[in-house]
């Protein structure tokens, strides 16, 4: 008999530590849920407070994205001839020298926010990577290589990855790296 309540009072023991254990973890999981949707800033780490540079960026790559849709080229590669690689190699940098003159342009002004002047010159860095990974690319091109087109990774990611966060988070998505290489 003694074992047996022995044996009942360990039973209830773990039983109620189990149940105190569940009513701990889902009270945890409540306030962390709580902290999240409710106080956690909701804030982008990419966002910077002036909008009157991003608002002018926008406007200069809407307008390079404008220019380099006017090269877009439909051909199949087996159409195209014997230069064929050449030639998209000629399309390749002209699209490229369309976004290096806009990163330029966009360089000639500074964000006025301590945010965007710290971030800002490290996402136009990255662009210019991708700039100089794309002039590597049409070199391929030029000597009969057909590879896919490959980037730098940084951080594990694709740089046109990172440039392309950067340009969603601040609302100028004709900035986003982009994808004409990546077909």
């Amino acid at each position: 008999m003694l074992d047996l309540m022995t044996n009942t009072s360990i039973i209830r023991v773990r039983t109620l530590f189990t149940r105190t254990l569940i009513v701990i973890c889902v009270l945890a999981l409540s306030v962390m849920w709580i902290y999240a949707f409710v106080f956690a800033s909701k804030e982008s780490v990419n966002k910077i407070d002036d909008q009157t540079w991003t608002t002018r960026a926008e406007g200069i790559c809407q307008k390079a994205f404008q220019e380099r849709l006017l090269l877009i080229d439909l051909r199949q590669i087996s159409d195209s001839g014997p230069d064929a690689l050449s030639q998209r190699a000629d399309i390749v940098d002209k699209a490229t020298d369309i976004l290096e003159r806009a990163i330029i342009e966009l360089e000639k002004v500074s964000p006025n926010d301590p945010k965007g002047l710290a971030i800002v010159p490290l996402w136009i860095g990255d662009y210019k990577t991708l700039l100089s990974d794309r002039r590597d690319y049409t070199e391929l091109l030029r000597t009969g290589d057909n590879s896919p087109f490959a980037e730098t990774m940084t951080e594990g990611l694709p740089i046109s990855e990172k440039i392309s966060t950067f340009a969603a988070d601040n609302q100028m998505l004709s900035c986003k790296a982009p994808i004409d290489l990546s077909i």
